[in-house]
């Protein structure tokens, strides 16, 4: 189950990296890959169907089929189909292969778009004799590097030759109770369901099993940390005044309430497991130095973990600024760390000089060993997997655990989607922050938006121009990053405009930030990848150009990068929905810029399958489950995974066998990425 998409009849290492980029590495990722959606194979009689309607048609072959070819590299395949005293034309566009499988006097059945004037049909889909049966076809998520039938074949190919090796993960009690289907039921219902109801029962049953593997890993890790008291830190609270007095700010009520509540975990001999919701720029990393200091005073080292350079570069700059006049050896360790300098802090941390690591997954890796970590702090913790944020705090002796997201999440999902974790909010912006002044504009409004961008450069400010895409997309007709930096250099002559995207190398990245700080940069045009941990207090406009490609949440994300400075920010969201649900998100991400509002009204709204900013949706990601939507069934989920992990707290029983093969294989999973 577990062997590589190698084993595969047919597939070498060329297509094996070509699934590894869907994340499918072997026959159980392949099985468990499953479609987003369904086209209804809907047969209807010719005299019923609508004209540009999708429909299945069934019939004889009458003609041979004719290749045609036009333009550069076009074909056209046609025939004539013979449906009771009925004739239709049949064409497939660019599917000249087809031609072997079409016999004069064979039923066939073709899918496609029916024209009723010309009594035609533009086919989409072949379909065999023997899928006559099934009237759905599935739809996955593919990229350029794979297309549907190509990896609709591999599937097939599993199915033919491992299903019968698929165990089921939910115990046979728990399937009873709740009506759930068998693992190999789910598998061969998912990808080829005769029909709706088949669909929908499997995608139920497929939901159950997701969430329970989920909250069956979060309840043996909140198993394990049970049995392990904590160790109570004994922190120096004159030190601690001596840094609140080095503060050139005042703390907020909310910061001092989390910070008090932090300090009280710490002093306890239970480990601290604690989440805290922040709004952007609500202050969470100054709670996050009070907590680092506190268990330096007691003797203790700390952590850092963060997803990016660009934000571990920042919380080092201000952590370092902090707490290095207190005598505190502070170190950044990310994946560019030149390998002597990165030897040196191997040693540090070993030897017990460094006080706090500031780094990204680099963290993690075998070599760093600390001396005595007491302390693991998680920032944008959604980012990173369980297994991952478990291998950083099992380098510490039951260090205790703070987690930290800027994308707040409802209290009661939280709870749900974390366990037995404690949260804590920062609900009020620090004192002398002014509102963000936010408003959504149409592209027949740019010069309303010229007007301020200019008036803002003429102030000496900065501007944040952002945008979806690095490269043109054929799929998506959305100003890209390239266009779009071109298109400012033409329109703003006078002024510097640099362009930053992921894809560029980190030093890089690292440089045209430091050069927009240091304000040499007029204009940054900029992919999501400014999101997270760019504080630039000079830059307070930011243009969010097809704003309705991003989720609510990430919007906000974006948003909190200006709005650092005293003076007045302003956000402009330009963007033509054309959906009722992209006019509401552009209506509710303008309207205020309270986080915890937003994340309520993203999670009434949030679809299935948001375009962007999955990844910044504050939840876990799950491949058919939602978590919204589908509320109820994670909390049946958490309870069941919890009796499971009570009884059979190894998971030795002969029955969790294979629940405990998947659990052991998705952490491999997680590494992985």
């Amino acid at each position: 189950m577990f062997a590589p998409v190698t084993d595969l009849k047919g597939v070498g290492t060329k297509t094996a990296a070509t699934l590894g980029s869907l994340g499918i590495y072997s026959i159980y990722d392949l099985l468990f890959y499953f479609p987003f959606r369904y086209d209804e194979l809907q047969s209807l009689p010719l005299s019923q169907i609508m004209d540009g309607q999708k429909v299945m048609l069934k019939g004889i072959v009458a003609t041979e089929a004719f290749v045609s070819r036009f333009g550069y590299k076009k074909s056209r395949l046609s025939f004539k189909l013979r449906i009771d005293h009925d004739v239709v034309m049949v064409n497939f566009f660019n599917q000249q292969w087809l031609k072997n499988k079409i016999e004069v006097g064979k039923e066939i059945a073709v899918y496609g778009t029916f024209n009723v004037s010309r009594q035609s049909l533009t086919g989409f889909k072949f379909v065999a004799a023997k899928e006559n049966d099934s009237g759905m076809a599935p739809i996955y998520s593919v990229n350029r590097n794979l297309r549907q039938k190509k990896l609709v074949d591999l599937i097939n190919l599993a199915l033919d030759d491992f299903l019968t090796e698929v165990e089921d993960v939910v115990p046979p009690e728990i399937r009873q109770k709740y009506r759930l289907l068998s693992d190999q039921q789910i598998v061969l219902q998912m990808h080829h369901p005769k029909n709706g109801q088949e669909a929908k029962q499997a995608k139920r049953s497929a939901i159950f099993r997701e969430f329970f593997l989920f909250q069956t890993e979060l309840a043996l890790l909140i198993n394990n940390n049970a049995r392990n008291a904590g160790i109570a830190k004994k922190y120096d609270l004159q030190a601690i005044a001596e840094l609140t007095k080095a503060l050139p700010f005042e703390l907020s009520a909310d910061q001092k309430q989390v910070i008090n509540e932090i300090f009280a975990d710490l002093h306890s001999a239970k480990q601290m497991n604690r989440l805290l919701q922040g709004d952007v720029g609500s202050g969470k990393t100054i709670v996050a130095v009070y907590a680092i200091f506190a268990v330096i005073t007691a003797g203790f080292q700390a952590s850092l973990m963060v997803p990016t350079e660009i934000l571990a570069a920042q919380h080092f700059k201000k952590i370092t600024e902090l707490l290095q006049p207190l005598g505190i050896r502070t170190a950044l360790l990310t994946g560019t760390t030149k390998t002597l300098e990165r030897r040196e802090i191997y040693r540090e941390l070993t030897d017990g000089t460094i006080n706090v690591v500031v780094g990204t997954h680099a963290l993690i890796q075998e070599k760093v060993i600390f001396k005595k970590l007491g302390l693991v702090i998680i920032d944008e913790q959604h980012r990173f997997g369980v297994s991952q944020r478990q291998a950083l705090i099992n380098k510490g002796n039951v260090p205790d655990v703070l987690t930290m997201t800027a994308t707040p999440i409802p209290r009661t999902l939280a709870l749900t989607v974390y366990g037995d974790t404690a949260v804590s909010e920062i609900r009020h912006l620090p004192a002398g922050r002014k509102q963000i002044k936010s408003a959504w504009k149409t592209s027949n409004q740019m010069k309303e938006v010229y007007q301020l961008m200019q008036g803002q450069l003429d102030q000496g400010f900065q501007i944040y121009a952002v945008t979806p895409l690095i490269t043109e997309s054929e799929a998506l007709d959305l100003k890209n990053a390239e266009e779009l930096f071109g298109k400012l250099q033409h329109d703003f002559p006078k002024q510097k405009v640099v362009l930053l995207h992921g894809q560029m190398p980190g030093s890089k990245k690292e440089e045209i930030m430091e050069e927009f700080a240091a304000g040499e940069i007029n204009i940054l045009v900029a992919t999501s990848v400014i999101e997270v941990g760019v504080d630039v207090a000079n830059a307070n406009l930011m243009v969010i150009y097809n704003a309705d490609r991003f989720g609510i949440s990430q919007l906000h994300q974006l948003r909190g990068r200006i709005g650092r400075g005293k003076t007045q920010s302003y956000c402009i969201f330009l963007a033509n929905p054309k959906t009722k649900a992209g006019k509401a998100r552009m209506q509710a991400v303008a309207s205020t810029t309270d986080g915890f509002k937003l994340a309520e009204e993203d999670l009434k709204m949030r679809g299935e399958g948001d375009l962007f900013g999955k990844a910044q949706s504050g939840l876990p990601e799950f491949q058919v489950g939602n978590v919204v939507n589908n509320y109820e069934t994670l909390v049946i989920a958490q309870r069941v995974a919890q009796e499971v992990v009570k009884k059979d707290p190894e998971l030795t029983n002969l029955t969790n066998k294979n629940l405990k093969q998947v659990l052991e294989y998705k952490q491999l999973q997680q590494n992985r990425k």
